[in-house]
C-alpha cells in the first residue's frame, strides 16, 4: 500500500484573500462599535432614558481579592 502525504506548502508570506477579507471585516466592525459608543456617550441623560439606557455603558474592571497573589504565583 503506497504511503501518501498531503501538505499545504506555501512559499509566499502573503496571506490568502480570505484572510485579508476577514481582517477588513473585523476592522470595519470594530470601527462601527467605537462610533456607536462615542455617539451614546455624547447623549444627555434624558435621551439615554428614551432609548432605554439607564447610563452610559462603560467598561468595568472588577478586581477580586487574591488577584495579585494569583498573578504573582504565575511568574
Amino acid at each position: 500500500m503506497p504511503r501518501t502525504e498531503t501538505r499545504a506548502h506555501h512559499s509566499s508570506r502573503m496571506p490568502g484573500p480570505g484572510t485579508i477579507a476577514t481582517v477588513v471585516a473585523t476592522l470595519e466592525s470594530w470601527q462601527r462599535a467605537v462610533s456607536r459608543r462615542r455617539s451614546i456617550a455624547d447623549l444627555p441623560p434624558e435621551r439615554l432614558r428614551d432609548i432605554g439606557c439607564a447610563e452610559v455603558p462603560a467598561a468595568v474592571l472588577e478586581v477580586k481579592p487574591g488577584l495579585v497573589t494569583n498573578l504573582m504565583s504565575m511568574r
